[in-house]
């Protein structure tokens, strides 16, 4: 009784995967680099500093807005996120 041969390898297949592998790890890369800037907004933040608060919530914004753009995260996640910071620096401010 001869083997069964090898089943054929379905490029498009193996291109998707190769595909989801750089999107996963190019959104990967976006949404650490979010969660970076709202961590230095929150340092910002506790040391009372207002210039690099004004700069680290600019930057931060910037950031989830590219994300967003991008794909790599949804638009409404993307403004929630930018609502709280938002909302955490003004609270800051007014107290």
């Amino acid at each position: 009784m001869a083997g069964k041969a090898t089943p054929k390898k379905n490029l498009s297949t193996l291109k998707r995967v190769r595909q989801s592998v750089k999107r996963k790890l190019r959104n990967q890369a976006a949404k650490t680099k979010i969660k970076t800037y709202i961590g230095k907004l929150e340092a910002a933040i506790s040391s009372k500093d207002a210039g690099s608060i004004d700069s680290a919530l600019k930057e931060a914004v910037s950031v989830i807005d590219t994300a967003a753009k991008k794909g790599a995260i949804h638009k409404n996640t993307a403004s929630r996120k930018i609502s709280r910071i938002s909302k955490k620096v003004s609270a800051k401010q007014n107290a």
